[in-house]
């Protein structure tokens, strides 16, 4: 006689087991590996000026998930050691970009003091003066862009852009971005560049779709602001005080 209970059995069996070989290879199949190229594109009518750039590097793409079915991944760089490092009276890198509440670790490495600061959009704080061989760390627990600076080096500054997404590139010195491990779905796709006015990147905002075939975004031309300059003024919002006369050139 037939055992109803065991053919339920194993037919409930095969067909999980089917159901579990499918999802996997479905996964599998759903994660991507996003490309993009990124230039500067050339103002009409506008001369190259002195200290204009033409290197597509530190260009920040990231893409914010539109629907269910583009799943967030786990958040490593949240995890992950992050710094800019104090070094020559420079930060390296000058530009990083973070998941939201990652931790930033800011190493003196110069044999003198520093006053890392950010007072503007983004996340605000003040280390104070720490001296060489010291580290502060900073949890960027807030989505924007935060402009750093140092109160004692005027030629020092840094960018860090918080995002609320795991998906996000920047570029290399060809204007390259690849984006690892980006579900199937449909995206708003982001632009950052220190260089550009905040409503020429806001026009560069669209949708787009992800999958094995659509992988790659093309190209996206970003405008440079002709006026972008890097100064500053100290956070007390006044002008930096001008560095003592050498020695042999005093009266």
């Amino acid at each position: 006689m037939l055992d109803l209970s065991k053919a339920v059995r194993t037919a409930v069996a095969g067909v999980f087991c089917w159901g579990w070989f499918v999802a996997c290879n479905l996964a599998d199949g759903q994660l991507n590996t996003v490309s993009v190229h990124v230039g500067i594109k050339k103002i009409e009518g506008v001369r190259q000026a002195a200290g204009r750039s033409t290197d597509p590097s530190n260009i920040a793409v990231w893409l914010k998930a539109m629907d269910p079915a583009a799943t967030a991944a786990p958040v490593e760089s949240a995890h992950k050691k992050l710094q800019l490092v104090q070094r020559n009276k420079t930060f390296q890198p000058h530009f990083l970009v973070v998941p939201v509440g990652s931790a930033v670790d800011f190493p003196n490495r110069d044999p003198f003091f520093h006053n890392v600061f950010s007072l503007f959009d983004g996340k605000r704080f003040d280390l104070g003066l720490y001296e060489s061989g010291a580290t502060n760390s900073v949890r960027f627990d807030r989505v924007g862009v935060s402009f750093l600076f140092c109160n004692i080096h005027p030629e020092m500054s840094a960018v860090v852009v918080a995002v609320d997404t795991p998906y996000y590139g920047v570029s290399d010195r060809a204007g390259n971005i690849t984006i690892a491990n980006v579900p199937d779905g449909k995206y708003e796709l982001h632009v950052w560049y220190e260089r550009s006015l905040p409503e020429d990147l806001k026009a560069l905002t669209r949708t787009v779709s992800v999958s094995a075939v659509t992988s790659d975004l093309g190209k996206i031309s970003v405008a440079e602001n002709p006026s972008f300059s890097q100064a500053h003024k100290n956070k007390y919002g006044q002008e930096y005080a001008p560095p003592p006369a050498p020695e042999y050139s005093r009266p």
